[in-house]
């Protein structure tokens, strides 16, 4: 049985825009432009609609073309894209040792009191599963 292939992973500005239609649903070429404008007043239309066209090329975007603007969406849920991205990390940057990137991420002052809090409940909930 053929396996249908994975998309590519994204570069750093896709990933951007993937954000931002995971956070707004499909979407308009203006609606994604707007969005990002208030982080990025000097991001053009023009490089957010080549930007999703190219994304769309390759598999990261579906296009709806029913209407006269397209409505792009992610091809793919924001969980199963970050789970494979951190796959990725930990098999290239950890030799497999998903234990070494939590430490690694715990170390300094990249996590919050807060945020470790909230690890260390998660932790105590999920230790009689």
């Amino acid at each position: 049985m053929a396996r249908t292939p994975r998309p590519p992973k994204p570069t750093p500005a896709e990933l951007d825009l993937l954000r931002v239609l995971w956070h707004l649903g499909p979407s308009t070429v203006k609606q994604v432009h707007e969005a990002r404008q208030r982080e990025r007043p000097d991001l053009t239309y023009a490089t957010v609609l080549r930007l999703l066209q190219v994304m769309h090329f390759k598999g990261l975007l579906k296009r709806d073309e029913r209407q006269r603007s397209h409505v792009y969406a992610a091809a793919q849920a924001q969980g199963s894209l970050q789970t494979r991205l951190l796959d990725d990390l930990i098999h290239k940057a950890f030799a497999g040792s998903g234990k070494d990137l939590v430490l690694a991420a715990l170390r300094g002052d990249r996590v919050s009191d807060a945020e470790r809090e909230e690890i260390q409940r998660f932790l105590e909930e999920t230790r009689d599963d």
